[in-house]
This record gives structure tokens, sequence and C-alpha cells, in this order.
């Protein structure tokens, strides 16, 4: 019974620990890596999409399951912006960048927000208005019109007008 018992524990952890995968890095220099981007970013004309969160974030875990696993998100993402997660823990709050970019934080975890090929902060988009109502996930519409409205090809096109 006790070894039935020791594997059952064994495989619910397993699990658990492969459905929080983890997307943030405490250690990471915020800035540098930010900053690295926003280079790349404009070598690719591109702009980046910034999460901001932990480990520990349920809500963070499935935003970014999502747009892994959906095929048109992820192209969206991938055609439009370089994303960076940073992380807000215990470990490291990464107070300085939150504060350069005017305190996100506020709105809750995740919070996204997206800069332009100069590092300018163009948008912050507080995640809460993505959910599904009434379910634990998010509403793909939502977050594509989200992610489409704040494109380069869409802001550059307003800017043109």
């Amino acid at each position: 019974m006790k070894p039935l018992l020791i594997s059952f524990i064994l495989c619910v952890h397993l699990f658990s620990c492969s459905q929080n995968k983890k997307i943030y890095n405490p250690q990471d220099n915020a800035k540098e890596k930010i900053d690295s981007i926003v280079i790349a970013a404009q070598k690719e004309h591109k702009y980046v999409l910034l999460q901001i969160g932990g480990n520990w974030c349920i809500w963070c875990q499935r935003f970014n399951k999502l747009t892994e696993e959906n095929k048109d998100l992820k192209n969206i993402i991938d055609e439009n912006y370089l994303v960076y997660h940073v992380n807000y823990s215990k470990e490291n709050k990464n107070e300085e960048i939150l504060t350069a970019l005017d305190n996100p934080e506020q709105y809750g975890f995740p919070v996204f927000v997206i800069l332009n090929e100069k590092g300018e902060r163009i948008h912050t988009q507080q995640s809460d208005l993505l959910e599904h109502e009434g379910t634990s996930g998010y509403d793909i519409n939502k977050v594509t019109k989200f992610l489409e409205e704040w494109s380069p090809k869409i802001i550059e096109n307003k800017t043109l007008h």
C-alpha cells in the first residue's frame, strides 16, 4: 500500500511541476535583457511585448500557454513582437524597471507592456480585461484584438494619418 501511495504522490508532484513551466527568471538582469531585445526588435521591425509576472502566477502561466499553443496567436506574436517575461517575485521585484514603466504592477499580474522600436512604452494592458467571462481562461478574440491593435503595422499606420 505504501509504495502505491508514494507512486501516486510522486506522479501528482511531477504533473503539477510540468504544468507550472518556469517562464520567468528571477536572476535575470531585466534592464540588460530589455535593452538587448529592443535592439533586436529595431533590426526586425517589431515591438517588444513585456509580460510582467512570476512563476507563482497561474494567470501568467495560462497566458503563456495560450500564446504558445494557439497557432493564430503565436503567428501574430512571431510576426510583430519579441517577448520578454519580466519577473516579479519575492526574489526579485524588478522595482527599477517597473518604476521606469510607470508601475504597471498596479493592475495586477500578469500585466503587459508594449514598447516601440525605440524602447518607449506605448501601451499597458491589464490582463483581466482579456479574460473570458465566467471561465478561468483568456478570451482568444480579446487577446487577438489586443495583439493586433498594438502591432507595429497598425500603430505606424495610425501615426501616418
